[in-house]
């Protein structure tokens, strides 16, 4: 096995596990020995197999109890048990997922064999967007790309890759030009003819879509043309369907930098990322509230609008574009975005790197997090999507924490439009167990003696919010001995609405410590 095959495995592997053991497993007594040092026995609940894993901030070299000894397990072994332990809880097999989870594995592999050969860029935000390789740490298949085709066609696209890009123009014929809301930015992208409006397309989905007969046909009769492409790159961010768009030398003549995010015929976690026609609705429902809830809280935290969307009649799904703001005017001066979710993957310029204080940094981080998000619930009624993807933490020059931006109005939910415990549950899993609990396990890794301290600072953000808001909620959330998580193995086994996930309770982090 080479190099890149073998951290394929492990990267791929962890995600699974922590999957495997957050959803389906309870602490278990070492059977024939002393416990290893660095390692604990966990017990399947439903097959009763036991797992030896290694502990820290990244679970992994599973080992299977035969009865008599510890085997070693790899991914495609894990694989097999996880199928086994799912079957015997849901009574459902599910094929499409378990050979979904052994592409992305190859997916891995193949994303670091192609970043091996690039050049990262110079933008420290930038490295941090595309420094996911593993991905979501808890979910089966983070990195599959089902629908997308073979590596070769799509590696070009992939953020790991540190990927940049012409978009593809093409125009739509006014008559058929769908618009909702600001699209003046995508008017600036390019030139459209006389009678037709400019609308840019991510080139993988056009790929993808350009020889379906509704494509095709519009084509044909003129409701699209095909424009070229943009003299300028965009940048492959996180996500992989949303991309940034530069301003300044890179681009002459715009004002300033932005977003735009397109449909995807690709199912990348738990959805094929196709932007639905309700979820346009939503985004232009829902985005100008979150966006007066944060210029009312008058807080260094800032909010990226998806302020409108161009799309093709007939086409909606296949070709909308959404705009959402850049960063250059938001971002406060002197400071450095960088994602969130990089911060428990690690990358060139990390902050945590360089850490002498995690107590200091964590206080930083927790006060320019939490008051925003539960402000916006409290007093606006606003549940905002802050997991880790979702968040961007910009820093001042000495690396510590100075304000949150957060992003994409899909996820955020509004109250009453959305029920409040529903609002209150997504919440508190992005916010605990997703956002703080990633951040507080990059921290441990690197100071195992904090721990205790970092969740008691996490506690006494929450009390203060509290205790300024007057927020039920979060007086109870501090009393309550678990907390709702997202159970992404569960829910794709048993092919649930990527809108309605399975949730299983979890210890609170944050129960226990004064």
């Amino acid at each position: 096995m080479n190099t890149f095959a073998r951290e394929a495995d492990a990267l791929a592997m962890a995600p699974l596990l922590n999957c495997l053991l957050r959803e389906a497993a309870l602490p278990a007594s070492e059977p024939a020995s002393e416990p290893a040092a660095g390692r604990a026995v966990h017990r399947l609940r439903a097959t009763g197999r036991l797992l030896r894993v290694r502990t820290g901030h990244r679970s992994g070299a599973p080992e299977l109890w035969t009865g008599t000894t510890w085997q070693p397990v790899r991914h495609s072994g894990l694989i097999d048990l996880a199928a086994q332990e799912m079957r015997a809880v849901t009574g459902h097999s599910n094929a499409a997922l378990a050979a979904e989870m052994t592409a992305g594995r190859e997916v891995v592999e193949a994303l670091l064999a192609a970043r091996s050969r690039t050049v990262p860029p110079d933008s420290v935000w930038l490295r941090s967007e595309q420094a996911l390789v593993m991905g979501h740490p808890y979910h089966p298949a983070p990195k599959a790309r089902s629908g997308g085709g073979p590596p070769g066609s799509w590696l070009r696209y992939a953020p790991e890759t540190h990927a940049r890009f012409p978009l593809v123009l093409l125009g739509v014929r006014e008559d058929a030009a769908v618009d909702d809301g600001d699209t003046r930015a995508v008017d600036t992208l390019g030139r459209a003819p006389d009678g037709y409006r400019l609308l840019p397309v991510h080139p993988w989905q056009f790929d993808l879509t350009r020889h379906l007969p509704a494509v095709r046909a519009a084509f044909t009769e003129g409701r699209l043309v095909h424009l070229g492409h943009t003299p300028w790159d965009a940048r492959a961010t996180a996500s992989v369907r949303t991309v940034h768009v530069p301003g300044g030398a890179e681009r002459p003549g715009a004002s300033g930098d932005l977003f735009l995010k397109f449909s995807l015929e690709v199912q990348i976690t738990n959805d094929v990322r196709r932007i639905r026609r309700h979820e346009l609705r939503h985004v232009r429902r829902t985005d100008p509230l979150v966006t007066a809830a944060f210029r009312a809280m008058g807080d260094p935290a800032a909010w990226l609008s998806e302020r409108g969307y161009r799309t093709v009649r007939g086409l909606e799904e296949t070709f909308p574009v959404l705009v959402r703001d850049g960063l250059d005017e938001h971002l406060l001066p002197g400071a450095t975005a960088l994602l969130a979710a990089a911060l428990t993957e690690g990358f060139d310029g990390d902050p945590l790197d360089r850490l002498t204080d995690p107590l200091l940094w964590w206080s930083a981080y927790l006060d320019r997090v939490v008051p925003p998000v539960l402000e916006a619930y409290a007093r606006h009624g606003i549940a905002v999507e802050c997991h880790l993807q979702n968040t961007l933490i910009a820093v001042g020059p000495d690396g510590l924490p100075v304000q949150a931006l957060f992003r994409d109005a899909e996820g955020a939910r509004a109250i009453p439009a959305t029920p409040r415990e529903a609002a209150w549950q997504r919440l508190t899993y992005c916010l605990v167990v997703n956002n703080l609990t990633g951040i507080a396990d990059a921290l441990t890794q690197r100071f195992p003696a904090a721990a205790e301290a970092l969740w008691s600072l996490a506690r006494q953000a929450v009390q203060r919010c509290d205790k300024e808001l007057g927020l039920p909620a979060a007086e109870n959330l501090l009393a309550a001995a678990t907390v709702p998580c997202k159970a992404n193995l569960l829910s794709r086994w048993i092919d649930a609405d990527g809108t309605e996930p399975c949730y299983v309770p979890v210890p609170n982090p944050l129960v226990g410590h004064p």
